[in-house]
C-alpha cells in the first residue's frame, strides 16, 4: 500500500478560473489614479492653451505644459 503525500496546494477540477474580483480599496486606487492621470493631461493641455494664447510660442507653451496647473493658477490670480 502506498501512500500520497499530503495535499498542500489548492483544489483544482483542471478548469481555469478567472482571478477573483478587485477588493473594494483596490477599486477605489485605481479610479483615483486613472482621474489624477486625467487631470494631468487637462491641465497640461489648458496651460499649453493658455501660454499659445498669451504668448504665441512654441518653447514657453512646452515649458507651461510641464508646469501644467501651477501656471494655470498663476495666470488665473495673475490676470
Amino acid at each position: 500500500m502506498t501512500t500520497d503525500p499530503p495535499h498542500t496546494g489548492p483544489v483544482s477540477n483542471g478548469r481555469t478560473s478567472s482571478p477573483p474580483p478587485p477588493s473594494r480599496t483596490e477599486a477605489v486606487l485605481s479610479r483615483t489614479k486613472q482621474a489624477a492621470r486625467v487631470g494631468i493631461t487637462m491641465g497640461s493641455a489648458l496651460a499649453i492653451t493658455i501660454s499659445w494664447s498669451a504668448n504665441k510660442s512654441i518653447l514657453w507653451a512646452i515649458i507651461h505644459g510641464f508646469f501644467s496647473w501651477a501656471y494655470v493658477i498663476y495666470y488665473a490670480i495673475r490676470y
